[in-house]
């Protein structure tokens, strides 16, 4: 028997973005139900490492230049107002995470804290706490499987799968907010393997649109030996052939490139974190205790030893694309339902190409705020019929296969999708004629999801990863097909240049059978199959 729940707001997720919607729907009076696929505080990309945060003072030339730093970089893409607004609420959340949280932020000689960065098991059990402490109820173990809408379209709730208890659940809510990460195709990066466009699948199959899927192919190096994935730290290194000899051009914020082909060409990179002085060493212990166990484990230090790096793909958690975004309360196309983190689209404040840690977190505290706000008075417009809706379930591929009788082909699934779309000669160094074979190809095996895919339980959760994955893959490509330039981490070798002015704007793709890509301003004229 399953069990059946009601909320003014249900918010799907664990991690930052999903605990501050969760506190602020609360704070606004919403009853909030909190489902999450791992365990609410320590599960996703936050909860397994420190981070930076994008934070900046209100002086006015400061915030001029912390929003110029990467104007270029992302391609123009940008929207000021967007980020003006981000860095404004991240100021005030992160003074809630210091006197609210109580969050014990390093200080300097004169008493000073410093704000910049967070420490990320310790601020997401603090999260969970303050979660508890709202009033709102938290769903551990407990995936989300599809959403529900009522007779006009609007999301009224969802339905997932308890695993602890082997059963499902239904929750009918006034509004839901998706705040479920972006997806990094079960790559093994640090904290990620939760992380497989869940929200993606769902919000398009109730009739959302997806935004910036081109700036999808962020790469993070790490050590071959592990998945932890801090590659800011490789700014201090320089690399090297397998030889010795060392890898010109290489390097970590640009020369990815060179290392992708070497590693495709000879097999092996190596590293060294030579470029590293005392001080900056210990800070970087300091800050990242957890990037180190490996290397001390195995004996190596990683300053003075050279040890061997892969690039590992990250995705939509780095890259930016993400559910497209209507108002400034982070609703989507669909009534009723709200994006917020990782699985919204970040080219709001970062254009196209990745803000890295530092922006991810702000984004996630100020999107989770307003998609949590915004939901609640969704909600609270509905009155007295929000729990009286009819209400469907909209789920299709991995649940309902079109074919008939199906059978549970996750696992192949998977691993068809992985060859298509973690190469770093598909997804990386990209090229049109490539990238059609492998829309192609993923096309394939979309069809066969949709016609045959059906799993129960747990291998249900498994069935609608692998559903979710592939339709992520197909958006990402057909939106880098209909990208005919080289901007931010889009990188054509067939369209070496930036298009300017002709193609800078933002593309909107979506669809589910059929699929669709068109520039912003023509959504409008775009019919989704």
């Amino acid at each position: 028997m399953s069990i059946e729940l009601s909320a003014d707001v249900l918010v799907v997720g664990g991690g930052p973005a999903a605990a501050w919607a969760a506190v602020k729907a609360a704070e606004d009076g919403a009853r909030v139900v909190l489902a999450d696929k791992g365990y609410c505080g320590s599960s996703g990309a936050t909860a397994a490492a420190g981070t930076g945060v994008w934070y900046v003072p209100p002086h006015p030339e400061e915030r001029a230049a912390a929003k110029a730093s990467r104007e270029t970089l992302g391609g123009h893409l940008a929207d000021h107002r967007w980020m003006d607004r981000v860095l404004e609420q991240t100021w005030q959340n992160m003074d809630e995470v210091a006197e609210v949280s109580r969050y014990p932020f390093p200080v300097d000689a004169s008493g000073r804290q410093s704000r910049r960065g967070l420490q990320g098991p310790e601020y997401m059990r603090r999260m969970r706490v303050r979660v508890q402490r709202s009033g709102v109820r938290i769903l551990d173990h407990s995936p989300v499987l599809e959403l529900l809408t009522d007779a006009d379209g609007a999301v009224a709730g969802a339905v997932g799968y308890r695993r602890q208890e082997d059963r499902a659940f239904r929750v009918r809510a006034g509004a839901v907010v998706l705040a479920t990460g972006g997806c990094a195709f079960l790559s093994r990066a640090l904290g990620c393997n939760v992380n497989t466009g869940d929200g993606y699948l769902m919000a398009a199959e109730a009739g959302a649109a997806m935004s910036g899927m081109e700036f999808s192919n962020a790469y993070a190096i790490a050590p071959e030996f592990t998945s932890v994935t801090k590659t800011a730290y490789y700014t201090f290194a320089t690399f090297y052939h397998a030889d010795g000899s060392v890898l010109e051009g290489a390097g970590s914020q640009k020369g990815r490139s060179v290392i992708a082909r070497t590693l495709l060409a000879e097999g092996k990179v190596l590293c060294r974190l030579d470029r590293a002085g005392e001080a900056e060493r210990r800070a970087m212990r300091l800050g990242q205790p957890n990037f180190f166990l490996p290397f001390d484990r195995l004996g190596i230090d990683p300053f003075t030893q050279l040890f061997p790096v892969t690039l590992l793909a990250e995705g939509t958690v780095r890259g930016t694309g993400g559910i497209r975004l209507t108002g400034d309360d982070c609703a989507t196309d669909v009534p009723g339902l709200y994006a917020a983190g990782d699985a919204a689209t970040r080219e709001l404040i970062c254009g196209g190409f990745t803000g890295g840690g530092s922006h991810n977190a702000a984004w996630a505290m100020s999107s989770g705020t307003w998609a949590g706000r915004g939901a609640s008075a969704f909600a609270r417009s509905l009155g007295d019929t929000a729990g009286r809706r009819a209400a469907s379930p909209v789920g299709g591929a991995g649940l309902r296969p079109a074919g008939g009788a199906g059978r549970d082909t996750h696992r192949e699934v998977v691993a068809a999708v992985q060859a298509e779309v973690i190469p770093y000669d598909k997804n990386y160094l990209r090229t049109g004629a490539v990238l059609t074979r492998a829309l192609g190809t993923l096309n394939g095996i979309w069809r066969e999801v949709r016609d045959g895919l059906a799993a129960s339980g747990e291998s249900a959760v498994r069935a609608r990863q692998a559903a979710a994955m592939t339709a992520t893959g197909r958006w990402m490509y057909t939106a880098a097909l209909a990208r005919t330039e080289t901007r931010g981490m889009h990188k054509r070798a067939d369209f070496p240049a930036q298009d300017d002015p002709g193609q800078r704007r933002r593309l909107v793709t979506g669809g589910l059978d059929e699929l669709w890509s068109v520039p912003e301003t023509a959504v409008a004229q775009a019919v989704p199959a």
